[in-house]
């Protein structure tokens, strides 16, 4: 079994993070949008917000991100990146857990979105208990999807 634990992300993660997202998710990108470099990395130092994001290491070693929100009625995981090297191996879900038994400690849903295209990440989520409640985006690209954690809500009515 391997050491995963995350660390605070600092400035000098943002190659890191730039260059794990083109591994892990380029080609979700290309073929939705089309890869460019220029705009991708504009639209990454848009978003990279290192006091967010974490890094997830395994047995030291930086392997993938990860951004959460606490939010008043939720927790909503807004990134999951493992580097391709490091899927398959248990480690999402051993993280995906941690997030499940936090979000149940706080009484609320885990939520989260995922490209539609990205059927391997839409099934291991499933397989996790989550639930898909919508699709949204352009052309419903994206499929909100829910864990939830107490009794039954007006959703599930």
């Amino acid at each position: 079994m391997n050491a995963v634990a995350v660390r605070p992300a600092v400035p000098a993660d943002s190659e890191f993070c730039f260059q794990l997202h083109k591994a892990a998710m380029g080609h979700y990108v290309a073929a939705i949008w089309g890869w460019d470099d220029e705009d991708q990395r504009a639209y990454h130092d848009r978003g990279f917000e290192p006091d967010r994001w974490q890094v997830i290491t395994v047995d030291g070693a930086d392997a993938g991100t990860l951004v959460v929100e606490y939010r008043e009625t939720e927790v909503y995981l807004g990134r999951i990146e493992l580097h391709p090297h490091y899927q398959g191996r248990g480690i999402g879900a051993r993280l995906i857990q941690s997030l499940i038994d936090t979000a149940a400690q706080r009484g609320q849903h885990l939520v989260l979105d995922v490209l539609a295209i990205n059927t391997r990440a839409h099934a291991f989520y499933r397989r996790h208990g989550f639930r898909e409640v919508a699709r949204h985006g352009e052309n419903n690209r994206k499929i909100r999807m829910h864990f939830t954690t107490g009794g039954p809500t007006s959703e599930d009515r």
